[in-house]
């Protein structure tokens, strides 16, 4: 009588590893990309003011903050694997909302993506610190850009050209989308994620891991860049199809931008080896100065809109190879018994710049046209630039140089 054994696989998960959450955030960057370049659009539609538009994604900015710093405090009561599936089904029937095309439910369907997204990328960044060695998180960020590539590069002018056709097509294959991330994170049984054994309980106030944060200034540096940077996303994905519209070039254009740009994402493996051989301090200086100075450009160039979009498109390129390195600088930085914690702390840069951008695109559209925007987006990266200068020159280089460095990693 031959012995019924259970397969491996099933008695144990496999660890995760590199590939299994480039996959994961590819099935992210479909969801997201399909409606990346259609919520402007939809929203502005909707409401028919660039100003008010600003007014509602600075309050979605606030309730998506405080969403991801409460996520902390909720996985202590509630396992991790369902505060992320938790973020998919938000995700799903944020979009499905939104497809009705009524203003107050495109806002609400808006808030509601918003804040999944920001759910589950506290829960993705808390995974990838307890499953991922230190020396492979260079890795990491690389191959989840490329496989997000598709994603980011096919979804936003695939979701202003279904908008044309059927005008809820795009928010419903974005629901889809959503759903199979959810399959493919219960098919990588990651669990809750490991446990780390603190010397001390808890804290008792939910948001009292801020004052251990704001002590450590190489985390508040990283979460700076971080900031910084989706500033700059936020203007590119978010003014230039209003932009578009209003200088007369037509909403799909912005959608064709973006999808132009994101085909930058393709050479992230390219962008890896240049970080390698430059070091991060430099990549990190280097895409900050180029995508400053190319959104001012684009703003002094206004009077000619294909030449603003142009210089916006090129800037974007460098804002992907900031996308590659400048995430670098906090993870190096994050102590393991502060993982959760610390990676919600990190996805707060997402809400902050969707606080920042559109209250002081407001400010700016007082008194300015659409293009000041880009001049204000591009004073911002250089200020980053300027903070880079004070990165220690050899950041990471034993954990993203090459294999023999194992000396000082930042």
């Amino acid at each position: 009588m031959h012995e019924r054994r259970i397969p491996e696989w099933l008695r144990h998960a496999p660890t995760p590893g590199v590939r299994g959450f480039a996959v994961l955030a590819g099935t992210e960057a479909v969801a997201r990309g399909m409606l990346i370049s259609v919520f402007p659009l939809a929203m502005y539609t909707a409401l028919g003011d660039a100003r008010l538009v600003s007014a509602v994604y600075f309050a979605i900015g606030v309730a998506s903050l405080l969403t991801g710093l409460l996520v902390p405090s909720v996985i202590r009561f509630i396992p991790r694997r369902f505060v992320y599936a938790t973020g998919c089904l938000m995700f799903a029937a944020g979009a499905l909302t939104a497809a009705t095309g009524v203003p107050l439910a495109v806002c609400a369907g808006l808030a509601l993506v918003t804040c999944a997204t920001v759910t589950c990328f506290v829960c993705f960044n808390a995974y990838v610190l307890d499953y991922i060695a230190r020396v492979e998180l260079g890795q990491l960020e690389t191959s989840r850009l490329f496989y997000s590539a598709l994603g980011w590069t096919v979804g936003p002018v695939a979701g202003v050209t279904l908008r044309e056709v059927w005008a809820p097509a795009p928010f419903i294959v974005s629901a889809c989308a959503a759903l199979g991330m959810l399959a493919v994170f219960l098919v990588m049984r990651l669990g809750n994620g490991r446990l780390i054994t603190r010397s001390r309980g808890p804290e008792a106030n939910p948001f009292g891991y801020l004052a251990r944060f704001l002590g450590q200034p190489r985390l508040v540096a990283g979460w700076l860049f971080a900031v910084i940077r989706s500033c700059g996303w936020w203007v590119y994905v978010v003014y230039l199809p209003i932009f578009a519209v209003e200088a007369g070039l037509g909403p799909r254009l912005g959608g064709f931008a973006l999808s132009a740009s994101n085909a930058a994402l393709f050479l992230a493996p390219l962008m890896l080896r240049y970080m390698q051989r430059r070091s991060v301090r430099r990549t990190v200086r280097t895409g900050f100065a180029m995508a400053g100075l190319l959104f001012c450009l684009a703003g002094a160039v206004q009077a000619l809109p294909h030449a603003a979009v142009l210089c916006l498109l090129a800037g974007a390129c460098f804002l992907i190879l900031l996308d590659v390195s400048a995430g670098l600088p906090f993870l190096l930085a994050v102590k393991p018994s502060e993982r959760t914690e610390m990676s919600a702390i990190y996805a707060s840069f997402r809400d902050v710049s969707g606080i920042l951008t559109p209250g002081a695109a407001w400010l700016v559209l007082l008194a300015a046209p659409v293009a000041g925007v880009f001049w204000a987006g591009g004073a911002a990266l250089l200020g980053a630039w300027a903070l880079a200068g004070q990165l220690h020159p050899r950041l990471g280089a034993a954990r993203v140089g090459p294999q023999g460095a194992v000396a000082e990693a930042g």
